[in-house]
């Protein structure tokens, strides 16, 4: 089965196993390893991308689940680094191992596009699936609350 889909603006066709979780087809066949491998179990965010602008976990989303979608990874959202998120993330001194901060930010992207203004709480709702080991929550918070008090919605 040819399952189509676009990562990161480009056009994919693969005919792998249609239940092959995403996260082993970007990291191992895409070579896109900025996608992290936690729990395997939907548990910890560490690989949360976006579908068609959702944020997902990777790890056990099939690859049949993004045909004829889009996907977006950490490296797509800006390849330079260059996101509000990511320069806040650097503004606020989050990253500490960096391990979870792919799937935190861009849990923080899904949450900001579909709402441009959150409140405190609707930020940590979001992002309270995501686990970070190094215990860095009140920074992540700071980082995506900034970026949302300097959006222009």
């Amino acid at each position: 089965m040819k399952i189509k889909f676009t990562v990161n603006g480009k056009e994919m066709q693969t005919d792998l196993d249609p239940d092959m979780p995403l996260l082993w087809v970007l990291r191992d066949i895409m070579g896109l390893t900025g996608t992290k491998f936690g729990c395997g179990k939907a548990l910890c965010g560490a690989c949360t991308v976006h579908l068609d602008g959702a944020a997902v976990r990777s790890c056990v989303t099939p690859i049949r689940s993004a045909e004829g979608r889009r996907v977006t990874t950490i490296e797509g959202l800006s390849p330079d680094g260059s996101h509000p998120l990511q320069t806040a993330w650097v503004t606020y001194g989050v990253p500490q191992c960096g391990f979870c901060q792919a799937g935190q930010i861009m849990t923080a992207a899904a949450l900001l596009q579909q709402k441009s203004r959150p409140s405190a709480e609707d930020i940590t709702q979001a992002l309270s699936g995501n686990l970070c080991r190094c215990g860095t929550y009140n920074r992540i918070r700071d980082a995506v609350f900034k970026v949302a008090q300097d959006s222009k919605a």
